[in-house]
């Protein structure tokens, strides 16, 4: 059935409170002007607001409006939608549905966007939206309930991922912050050196010339940019720059941001990589270690992180037979949670294969052996 998004889909845009009536103590509403705090599937929140302008329900679909339009996330609860998002709800009801619907039409709805530097859309826009649905709407649960149990179980990864980070977290905190198997006391023969002493520091590059939004045979090897989501990932290319296990840090922007690289990459700007000395520190430990540091840059208009400061940043350096032990206690956790990794790009990739071949209607959900 060929029809306007408005004609099935009441939407509401956000208007913001003031400022004055925001929070972070989780008074009032939750409020979300934007998309910083998307997940895969649902946000979290960090600001509250005890006036509220706009309501979303819990189980609508939350969508930018403003650059970049079209990430789409379902709240969990009732809250208030700020001028930056705005709430979608199905006027059957079927929610599952619309969520995988507009991810099929979002490319369309991107083509509507105005404004030179940052691009946005109007509720005009969104309700003009041209779409083909399928009217059986237990067709549609179907569909959507496919759909759902890929996410679901990368949700799930995601969470057990979650879990195994904060056991190697705990357990780095126990053994070099607290000393606890060591009385509580640092031994005496370890050193404190410096991260330039220890590790080869290289500064993220230029975009390669070759670049793929998805990771082909040709295009094998990820882009990692500076970047929160998605672990700044920013593409694929045919070329690695960096092929040792290491760890990269963000350096402008949100400063500190920091990952475990396992498999060759591209670090592109606004990007710092460490490859450490294994013989001094394995990179399992030097990830642990920078990630409970408070790394800050320099900067009153935006803060950035510069090598030359960054290599004076002091390490303590355990004894081999410690650090030998460690890493090998941890190393399982981190086994796991890029296996969960690889599985979950897989799970993405079959979820987009099918995305639109069940919203054209090319494949029908009775084809399916999930």
């Amino acid at each position: 059935m060929k029809c306007k998004l408005g004609e099935i889909v009441d939407v509401i845009m956000g208007q913001s409170p003031k400022s004055e009536f925001y929070n972070t103590e989780e008074k009032g509403y939750p409020f979300l002007q934007g998309n910083r705090t998307f997940g895969l599937k649902y946000p979290t929140f960090d600001i509250y607001t005890t006036v509220l302008t706009k309501l979303a329900k819990a189980g609508d679909i939350i969508m930018s409006v403003r650059a970049p339009v079209g990430d789409l996330n379902i709240t969990p609860v009732d809250m208030c939608l700020g001028r930056g998002v705005c709430s979608l709800r199905m006027k059957n009801g079927n929610q599952s549905y619309l969520f995988y619907m507009m991810k099929y039409y979002i490319p369309y709805l991107r083509q509507k966007e105005s404004g030179t530097v940052f691009g946005s859309v109007s509720k005009g826009d969104i309700t003009a939206l041209e779409v083909d649905i399928i009217e059986d709407v237990e067709k549609q649960k179907k569909i959507a309930r496919y759909l759902e149990m890929i996410d679901d179980k990368i949700e799930l990864n995601n969470a057990i991922n979650n879990n195994l980070e904060h056991q190697a977290q705990a357990i780095f905190k126990n053994s070099f912050v607290d000393f606890s198997p060591f009385d509580g006391i640092q031994p005496h023969r370890w050193t404190i050196s410096s991260l330039g002493a220890i590790t080869n520091m290289v500064a993220g590059g230029d975009k390669p010339k070759v670049i793929s939004t998805i990771q082909t045979e040709a295009c094998p090897y990820p882009i990692y940019a500076n970047g929160l989501r998605e672990n700044g990932l920013y593409g694929y290319t045919n070329t690695p720059k960096i092929c040792d296990e290491s760890v990269t840090v963000s350096a402008r922007g949100t400063v500190g941001f920091v990952c475990i690289r396992h498999t060759p990459y591209v670090p592109i700007v606004r990007l710092v990589a460490l490859i450490p000395n294994i013989e001094l520190v394995s990179v399992k430990y030097l990830y642990l270690y920078l990630k409970q540091l408070n790394i800050t840059g320099t900067g009153t208009t935006q803060q950035q992180l510069t090598i030359p400061d960054f290599k004076k940043t002091p390490i303590l350096i355990p004894d081999k037979e410690t650090m030998s032990k460690f890493t090998n206690v941890i190393t399982p956790l981190f086994l796991k949670i890029w296996a969960n990794e690889k599985e979950n790009s897989k799970l993405l990739a079959l979820r987009d294969t099918l995305l639109p071949q069940l919203m054209s209607g090319k494949l029908e959900v009775s084809e399916i052996n999930i």
